[in-house]
């Protein structure tokens, strides 16, 4: 098969790494890809938002089979146009990626069909919202409509901090059209969790369970990020929690979208939280989560290629997966400044020597190539996946060859994978 997959980041560099392994794979391409990937794939300058352009190439290239990575292209709808070329592609439809488009559309899909999750209302003017935080007072969490990179969302812990979100984002438009209209929900209390399945548009195979850390400094302190680091499996979300956020929360949803008309296919992501009444919702995402599919990739030892073109043929009934039994920690290492204005530019060595435990791998998400040398380029650029009889063996593993990299622009938070140790 000839196959593109779309995207440029850490979690497509582990998308390529598997794609790559597949018997059934004979030529990967990737759009836009980064210094990582094209050592697994064909890079091609195309960027994720050229849909047409993308639709052109997999036309001219006779690709068999598309994988969209980011979320972006779902939700403008990338998979409707390939589907309508003729070229098979793995993602929701436009209409079924609204679960992560619009978290006002998610908490109300939830609503009509009894999906736990927590209370929330749906504003669009300021002075609205500020009365609604300070009846309700705090915490409480304020979160933009639309896709806003993993920083549209505010845990806050005070009235006034809440407050300066709204304004944020309704006055200041700090994201822009993603931010016009505000979601905001009662603060739950619980360990947060990933669980994440291919859906078919009818059926659910879970995959296995992560745990990511979104604050950007250890102790899970500082602002929220497109995540830090992630570990698999999450010790958390016991075998009696799964299977009841499966039943409660996945399954639902999935036959909900059927029922409104849009079946999702793809991978479906609950970002769960395990509250004293059991696992609610925080938010649906339409794609394999970033850090989480690093982690979870490397434990996966069936064929993932099969696995993706049964979610999109509607034949995952009677598919199964095996997983390693080992456990993975990824670390991200990001660029200083992160999640503000990363420094870019800085050099980055030693990734060699870092790699040359087997069961270490390294997946780059924003670097790129200058002649020889290897630079930074985003604001999480590389991630270090290792695996380990436990957690723990792996968390030591994956921060031994951290010890390796020599880039001085560079950091990563100390504590990857804390919530699990000594379970």
């Amino acid at each position: 098969m000839r196959v593109l997959l779309i995207g440029s980041g850490g979690r497509e560099h582990a998308l390529a790494w598997a794609l790559a392994g597949s018997p059934i794979c004979d030529k990967l391409f990737c759009a836009p890809g980064n210094s990582g990937i094209a050592e697994e794939a064909e890079c091609v300058e195309l960027a994720p938002s050229d849909l047409l352009g993308i639709v052109q190439f997999a036309k001219r290239e006779a690709i068999d089979f598309v994988v969209v990575g980011p979320e972006a292209p779902l939700v403008t709808g990338l998979v409707d146009l390939l589907e309508a070329e003729g070229i098979p592609a793995f993602g929701p439809s436009a209409k079924a990626a609204r679960l992560e488009g619009s978290k006002g559309f998610a908490k109300d899909l939830c609503a009509k069909y009894d999906i736990p999750t927590a209370p929330y209302r749906r504003f669009s003017y300021a002075d609205a919202a500020r009365d609604y935080v300070r009846i309700l007072g705090a915490p409480i969490v304020v979160k933009a409509d639309g896709l806003a990179a993993g920083k549209g969302v505010t845990v806050a812990m005070t009235v006034e901090e809440a407050c300066a979100a709204i304004d944020a984002a309704l006055l200041e438009r700090r994201f822009g059209a993603a931010g016009a209209e505000l979601v905001i929900e009662q603060h739950l209390e619980g360990e947060e969790v990933s669980l994440l399945a291919l859906v078919d548009g009818a059926h659910v195979l879970p995959l296995a369970s992560a745990q990511d850390h979104k604050r950007v400094g250890d102790g899970d302190t500082g602002a929220n990020t497109g995540g830090m680091g992630a570990y698999s499996p999450a010790p958390c979300l016991t075998p009696a929690l799964e299977a009841e956020a499966i039943e409660r929360i996945l399954r639902p949803a999935v036959a909900a979208m059927a029922q409104e008309g849009a079946p999702f296919k793809g991978v479906l992501y609950a970002g769960l939280i395990l509250t004293k009444d059991g696992p609610k919702l925080i938010e649906f995402n339409v794609r394999f989560g970033d850090p989480e599919c690093q982690a979870l990739l490397p434990r996966l030892k069936s064929d993932l290629l099969p696995a993706l073109l049964a979610a999109r043929s509607g034949d995952l009934k009677d598919f199964n997966l095996r997983w390693d039994t080992r456990a993975s920690v990824c670390v991200v290492m990001a660029a200083k400044g992160y999640p503000g204005e990363p420094l870019r530019g800085g050099e980055i060595k030693g990734l060699a020597a870092a790699a040359r435990d087997p069961l270490v791998k390294i997946f780059h998400a924003g670097t790129r190539r200058d002649g020889d040398r290897l630079l930074a380029d985003g604001g999480r650029v590389l991630d270090i996946v290792a695996l380990g009889d436990t957690i723990r063996e792996a968390q030591h593993r994956a921060y031994y060859a951290i010890g390796a990299i020599d880039w001085p622009d560079g950091f990563c938070r100390s504590d990857i994978g804390w919530r699990a140790v000594g379970r």
